[in-house]
């Protein structure tokens, strides 16, 4: 047997290779990451063992050594299986009928009807577009001192003011756009085929002139209700812009997208950078709880004690997802008890609780499992390489533990981000279709059709109703009831 070499080398030279190990595995993570971009699944789901789950299958370690084969052949009967017939769920029942009878040729008088076979088949028709004519007809009056006066009715609130395009119009394609993500060129070559020919340019003015006349009143409203409340949530989404300052190249806009989840309003406020400034003028009057991932962005937004900040448990969750090829045995420890605690929130959630039972929920089961995450991370942290994947992570959850933790102080407040960032995720597929805004006030009317619409569906509104009536009823009304018009307040 031969002997061991033993090499010894100085601590300097001990420390350039853990200094080289350690960025071997920075690159081997960021490697993985990028084919998980490019190749593999989007989705963070992870099953862990459950705690009262052992090992499936306790097999010895295989052996090395070879083992004879032998090949055994025996005939059997192939089982016949029963066809499944896919099931066909009924066509909605609110949908209109048209109903037509086909009977069978031939037939003779005396024949009798025993019953009838009914099918029922969906159609479509395309959109039925039409013009309105409002016709008003003039007179001649003629009053007691003899002088002669024109009567005519008033010309009914139009959502664009001497334009031709109706609420119907105008909230069709605005929900087309960004609801459905189809930019205006897109709707211009659908009316086409319906030799309907109105430019994008003429469709993109239509949506543009009923925002800022309109819709924008009912945002600034909104802007000012969201933030009378003592507890919000609040991320941020890029934005490319077309702007002059930098011809052929797009500048880098921001939505700042705020949310209210306990009275469901969200309040889209576009801002040229990514700065404290945008925040900061728009939570300028709320005094409270904000929710936000860890940008230090949302950090110092005013004085001490008026805005407490609270972290998001699925940012956190991330970091240690993403650490499962770095560090397995570290990684699925921690997700194990993350699952643990999103397990409380879905049993409060199933039972219906109010918020101050959620609260003593929270005590009772949460914060047990809190404490041993806090516990374990502690004492991991100085046995992990800083800048690897699990170091980061638990770096990461250590800085945020205070706010990440402070959920369980309120029944109010989620254990997360999540309601905001699926709030935004439209935006990110209309990124996809319409590639950008066209400039600095395009992005800022796209944001005020966000919120109207992301507050909709949070309440579970259905969109273009809404708007079109939204539309109709604007034009003078009073700017101290506009709360009242607000998708799902009173």
């Amino acid at each position: 047997m031969a002997s061991e070499e033993t090499i010894t080398i100085s601590k300097k030279e001990y420390q350039q290779l853990l200094s080289f190990k350690s960025e071997v595995d920075i690159l081997k993570h960021q490697l993985a990451q990028l084919q998980r971009m490019l190749f593999g699944q989007k989705r963070e789901r992870f099953i862990g063992p459950g705690p009262d789950q052992g090992v499936l299958f306790d097999l010895p370690a295989e052996e090395t050594t070879e083992k004879e084969t032998q090949e055994v052949t025996y005939t059997r009967n192939k089982p016949k299986k029963e066809k499944k017939h896919p099931l066909r769920a009924p066509l909605p029942p609110h949908l209109p009928r048209r109903e037509e009878i086909i009977c069978p040729d031939n037939i003779p008088e005396n024949a009798k009807k025993i019953g009838e076979n009914i099918t029922e088949i969906l159609e479509y028709e395309p959109a039925n577009i039409y013009v309105r004519k409002i016709i008003r007809p003039k007179y001649v009056v003629e009053s007691s001192d003899e002088q002669t006066k024109i009567a005519v009715a008033p010309l009914p609130s139009l959502p664009i003011p001497k334009g031709n395009a109706g609420a119907s119009m105008v909230a069709h394609i605005i929900v087309s756009k960004f609801v459905d993500h189809l930019p205006w060129f897109r709707q211009s070559k659908m009316l086409k085929r319906q030799n309907i020919y109105i430019p994008d340019s003429t469709l993109g003015g239509w949506g543009n002139n009923a925002t800022e006349n309109q819709l924008l009143r009912l945002w600034e409203a909104m802007k000012a209700k969201i933030v009378e409340t003592d507890y919000l949530m609040a991320d941020e989404t890029p934005i490319p812009v077309l702007t002059e300052d930098k011809p052929g190249a797009t500048h880098q806009g921001y939505h700042w997208v705020y949310c209210n989840p306990v009275e469901t309003m969200a309040v889209f406020d576009y801002r040229h950078s990514r700065s404290r400034e945008g925040p900061k003028s728009f939570l300028e009057n709320f005094k409270g709880h904000l929710q936000t991932d860890g940008y230090t962005g949302y950090e110092k937004l005013g004085p001490p004690q008026k805005i407490t900040l609270l972290a998001c448990m699925a940012h956190a969750r991330r970091k240690f997802e993403q650490a499962l090829e770095n560090d397995p045995e570290r990684a699925e420890k921690v997700l194990i008890i993350i699952r643990d605690l999103y397990q409380v929130e879905r049993e409060a959630q199933e039972a219906q609780l109010s918020y101050d039972e959620i609260k003593l929920y929270r005590q009772e089961k949460s914060v047990p499992l809190l404490e041993k995450l806090e516990k374990y991370l502690i004492e991991e942290k100085p046995l992990v390489l800083p800048k690897s994947a699990i170091g980061k992570a638990i770096n990461y959850t250590l800085k945020l533990w205070p706010r990440l933790k402070r959920y369980i102080e309120d029944g109010r407040f989620h254990i997360d981000n999540n309601l905001i960032e699926n709030t935004i995720r439209p935006v990110a597929l209309g990124r996809k279709n319409y590639l950008f805004a066209g400039s600095h006030n395009g992005a800022k009317n796209a944001a005020i059709i966000y919120s109207l619409l992301a507050t909709c569906k949070l309440n579970y509104i259905e969109p273009f109703e809404w708007l079109k009536q939204t539309l109709e009823t604007l034009p003078g009304y009073p700017d101290n009831q506009l709360h009242k018009l607000i998708p799902g307040q009173k």
